[in-house]
């Protein structure tokens, strides 16, 4: 295949991934509308203390009502792996296209950060079932890819200072460990509205089908607690290293670097926090959002609004 062939179904590859990930984010927002109008079925309490069998008519018509949630997270479970696939070809095109790494620049960054977080998500589903995050994380994961395709620029070579493996190892490290940030941002802000259901009283429905508060907090600790030392060595480490031999120094308090190790206090502060405080709960949610907004802001904020020696990845 020629180049420009390549280029062509990298585009035609992230343009289709792009509508099948927006199915797969209204099937779970029909997930969602659906586990709204479920209620618990009340159950009958007869003579003696015994429970009488509902009608059978009306315990169809609830079971078809319960299954249809069930059924479209499986539906966007699977047009997310669908959406997954076609993304993966598309960023894998454009790197052959392109004879280099594909993530040279914003729209690189984009689909590259998107098939990450994406790949990561269903690793998640099938090891710890996680399905009932697939809502956030098909949303973002379209915002990413519209932000991306905003920024498109064509295939080309890289810059000078991007000639060095420690772009592989930098790029993929930071792309890792924000995936599992964004999970656990996601599971975070599930707990949030949980735990005020919980307290309140009123958990059912829609909130019925996500795990309890409790399960939510130990989730978006753990994922943190993975994507850490991904973040410490990709941003911290692989990065100055990769400064070093592009710029000579290791560290110059670029914009990005700035707001990198911003990033690594507040989710530093975060497992201290948990490990030592004790802290849990809401808490710990609000600094790990805290915390993913600063690698937001780090990863397009300050490409988008911002200049140093990072502006060639605009």
């Amino acid at each position: 295949m020629s180049t420009e062939t390549l280029a062509q179904v990298s585009n035609y590859s992230v343009a289709s991934a792009t509508v099948v990930i927006a199915l797969a984010f209204l099937a779970h927002m029909a997930e969602w509308g659906f586990a709204r109008k479920v209620t618990p079925e009340p159950v009958a309490v007869g003579a003696g203390g015994t429970t009488a069998a509902p009608e059978s008519e009306e315990s169809s018509a609830d079971e078809d009502a319960v299954s249809r949630p069930d059924v479209l997270s499986s539906v966007g479970v699977s047009l997310t792996g669908l959406g997954t696939l076609l993304l993966l070809v598309g960023f894998v095109t454009r790197g052959l296209a392109a004879d280099r790494v594909p993530w040279g620049n914003m729209y690189e960054f984009g689909i590259g950060g998107a098939a990450f977080a994406l790949v990561v998500y269903l690793v998640m589903v099938a090891w710890q079932g996680l399905q009932w995050l697939g809502g956030i994380i098909t949303g973002f994961a379209l915002v990413v890819l519209g932000m991306a395709m905003s920024t498109y620029v064509p295939a080309g070579p890289l810059v000078p200072a991007l000639h060095s493996y420690w772009l592989v190892i930098h790029v993929a490290a930071v792309m890792l460990s924000g995936a599992f940030f964004l999970v656990g941002a996601a599971a975070s802000v599930l707990f949030l509205i949980r735990r005020r259901a919980e307290q309140r009283g009123t958990v059912g429905g829609l909130l019925g089908r996500f795990p309890s508060s409790a399960v939510m907090d130990k989730v978006a600790y753990r994922v943190i607690a993975v994507g850490f030392p991904l973040w410490t060595f990709g941003a911290l480490i692989a990065g100055p290293i990769w400064a070093h031999y592009a710029w000579g120094r290791y560290w110059g308090w670029d914009p990005k670097e700035v707001w990198a190790f911003i990033t690594w206090v507040v989710y530093a502060g975060y497992l201290h926090a948990r490990a030592t405080a004790g802290w849990k709960g809401k808490r710990a949610a609000i600094i790990a959002l805290v915390g993913f907004a600063t690698f937001l802001f780090s990863y397009y904020g300050v490409n988008l609004f911002g200049s140093g020696l990072h502006s060639y990845a605009k």
